[in-house]
């Protein structure tokens, strides 16, 4: 045995789980979709995960009071967008009062209805595949349809309730290979 465990807050204090939550690293995307090049909607997201390569999976948490998930929900076709560690300004904006969210952002349309940040360094055309109730937040899956991406981009990193870029290690460069099964 190595030792005591560390003292332990209640799970149901919504200040500790935010601390325990804030531990961990996300990515961050705008999830946004379109009507004939107008009628913008979209939202950021800091809950987005990767799921499952067969069939291609990605997943968004979206809190059970959100008012644009309804109306993304509904379209044929959504955007996701990873944004880029230059993008922090642009997830505030989008993560802000919806009327102004568009403002001055440059945006890549499909003919489909699918919305696209500019930038960004990956770009997926998704559809809804399946929603769960998850407590205060509905889990969201998207299956992707196609996509681009640009590994070469950096992208923003939410941690710490902050927003963050990533560095190389140069000592672990290359250490972790493969999946966890």
């Amino acid at each position: 045995m190595s030792g005591r465990a560390p003292d332990l807050a209640p799970a149901e204090s919504p200040d500790a789980l935010r601390r325990a939550f804030s531990c961990f690293p996300s990515g961050v995307v705008a999830v946004c979709a379109h009507e004939n090049g107008e009628a913008f909607v979209g939202m950021a997201a800091s809950s987005f995960s990767t799921v499952s390569l067969d069939p291609p999976l990605v997943s968004v948490c979206v809190q059970n009071t959100s008012t644009t998930w309804p109306r993304l929900r509904s379209r044929q076709v959504i955007g996701v967008s990873v944004f880029a560690h230059d993008q922090s300004e642009l997830c505030r904006q989008l993560a802000g009062p919806a009327p102004q969210r568009f403002d001055g952002v440059d945006l890549l349309c499909t003919d489909g209805g699918a919305l696209f940040v500019a930038g960004a360094a990956a770009h997926l055309l998704c559809e809804l595949h399946a929603e769960y109730a998850g407590g205060d937040h509905t889990v969201v899956l998207l299956r992707i349809r196609s996509l681009s991406a640009n590994p070469d981009v950096d992208p923003l990193v939410f941690h710490a309730s902050t927003f963050r870029r990533l560095t190389i290690d140069p000592a672990a460069e290359g250490a972790v290979t493969g999946t966890t099964s």
